[in-house]
């Protein structure tokens, strides 16, 4: 079963508001890219079917078949000053994950700080943000009908390979950005929206080991995250920056 093909008509007919600006575009070489140098205003936002230089976080490349992701990028700018722009990439993933766990019925999708997205331990999505201007542009890549032989990495799912379900991605796209639209608002307005993102976390509970800038790791329980989107270990420290693998997963083999 092939998926839906990207139609801004039919996504913006699922969405409740008109915060969201959705241009649908076959080939790109990055939606960041575009945004980045486009003068985006708040709400603006670009979906392709496919990225030639695609990339995810510390520039990682992300590659993806055509169509078989879902793979956009967005720009925020808060109407009023924000303090921790960091905690951006932690509500995304909780409102990308809710948004899976309702359109599949499942319970499975966990964040795992800071940006992945993960079922039963294994990446099905992961996020990027970074600074622009006085907002931040944000781009998301899930893998949605992605087959097991063309996952990029060894510990990958995608949504079809953990559910058997393919959802429309029009359909998908627009549940995240309903769910998004709130959470948003609701966080520039002073919501602490930490306890929905304590609830959908992989991470605290875990053995992990965090690789720090500069080559140093630690290894410790993670505890807790906090308002600012940083993660507590069990030995006291607070990690800002970091890579996380789960000792105790998949994603440590």
């Amino acid at each position: 079963m092939k998926p839906e093909l990207l139609n801004a008509n039919a996504i913006a007919s699922a969405l409740q508001t008109s915060y969201w600006r959705v241009s649908v575009v076959d080939e790109i070489d990055s939606t960041q890219n575009y945004l980045r140098t486009s003068n985006p205003k708040s709400g603006e936002l670009i979906t392709a079917e496919y990225q030639s230089a695609g990339r995810g976080r510390l520039d990682r490349k992300f590659d993806a078949e055509k169509s078989s992701a879902l793979l956009f990028s967005f720009y925020f700018e808060p109407e009023k000053f924000i303090e921790n722009f960091g905690y951006l990439t932690l509500l995304v993933g909780a409102s990308v994950a809710v948004t899976l766990n309702k359109i599949t019925e499942s319970d499975n999708f966990k964040c795992k700080w800071p940006n992945d997205i993960l079922f039963n331990d294994r990446k099905v999505a992961g996020i990027l943000a970074e600074k622009n201007n006085a907002g931040v542009i944000v781009g998301v890549g899930i893998n949605v009908s992605t087959s097991e032989a063309a996952l990029p990495i060894a510990h990958a799912t995608s949504i079809f390979l953990a559910t058997k379900l393919i959802p429309d991605r029009n359909i998908l796209l627009a549940r995240i950005l309903n769910n998004l639209e709130s959470d948003l608002l609701d966080w520039q307005s002073g919501s602490d929206l930490t306890s929905k993102y304590r609830e959908l976390s992989a991470t605290i509970g875990s053995q992990v080991r965090v690789e720090l800038p500069g080559g140093s790791n630690v290894e410790a329980m993670a505890v807790d995250i906090d308002e600012t989107g940083s993660l507590h270990l069990n030995n006291g420290q607070i990690i800002t920056v970091g890579d996380v693998i789960h000792l105790d997963s998949k994603l440590s083999q």
